[in-house]
């Protein structure tokens, strides 16, 4: 296991600067968003040129990429979508990056339809030898482990992006879900409450149980990445730096 920052934490700065802050840190590996309309890259920039989008990813030394967390646009279509996850792909298989997440689509959607697009999501993914992993997200089809876990085993080869936070800050209200782990591909961390308006807070102030998620995750033999995803927007009422590096020592003493 590795421990790895999200360029989110940092995400009121330009990329090259939220890199060198990672840098800075001591962390080696990136766990870099791809959002549309989010503060770095988008899908649509990654599609439009993925040269320039490899050489941002390269602009600061000694960092590497070790997830994309991928967020489409509302307003695009499915053929968009699928052109726009074949480039940012193609660019994870170049940057040598293993796993590129998405989201799950909303509840109002019909599952059997949401079936249709991971299938087709991860044949996507196969042919540039990358992992696709869903993530774990409240007000989607993964907000809870049992439909979670259903949707991998109707999709083969769908992992799963941990983020223990939905779960206990929305309507499942547990850290009981030993199920997934199996199918766990990559973790984003924060510490979060029981509540909706605690979804994060100070390390230590909440109830995520980090030694409990490693030992099962070992268990498994998980052989990849917790990333410290401690967004800065909206702005926190804490130093961003102080729990950033918090929650990286806490997580490298539990490896």
């Amino acid at each position: 296991m590795y421990v790895a920052c999200s360029t989110l934490c940092f995400g009121t700065q330009p990329l090259a600067d939220a890199l060198r802050s990672i840098s800075e840190m001591g962390f080696a590996k990136a766990d870099v968003a791809l959002t549309e309309g989010g503060p770095h890259l988008s899908p649509t920039d990654v599609a439009s040129d993925p040269s320039k989008a490899a050489q941002m990813l390269k602009s600061w030394p000694g960092v590497t990429a070790a997830a994309f967390h991928v967020a489409f646009g509302e307003d695009r279509t499915p053929a968009e979508i699928d052109q726009q996850l074949q480039a940012i792909c193609r660019l994870a298989r170049v940057l040598a990056v293993p796993v590129v997440s998405v989201p799950a689509a909303s509840l109002e959607t019909d599952f059997a339809a949401e079936v249709e697009r991971m299938t087709r999501f991860v044949r996507i993914s196969k042919i540039e030898g990358v992992t696709l992993a869903i993530e774990t997200l409240m007000g989607t089809w993964t907000e809870t482990p049992g439909k979670t876990v259903e949707l991998c085993r109707l999709v083969p080869g769908l992992g799963v992006a941990l983020d223990p936070s939905h779960y206990l800050a929305g309507p499942f209200h547990s850290q009981d879900f030993d199920e997934l782990y199996p199918f766990v591909r990559h973790v984003r961390l924060r510490d979060s409450g029981h509540d909706p308006e605690k979804f994060q807070v100070r390390v230590g102030q909440g109830e995520i149980e980090y030694g409990k998620i490693v030992n099962q995750l070992s268990r498994c033999r998980y052989g990849y990445t917790l990333s410290v995803d401690i967004h800065d927007k909206p702005e926190p009422q804490f130093p961003m730096h102080q729990e950033v590096r918090k929650l990286k020592y806490l997580l490298e003493s539990l490896l």
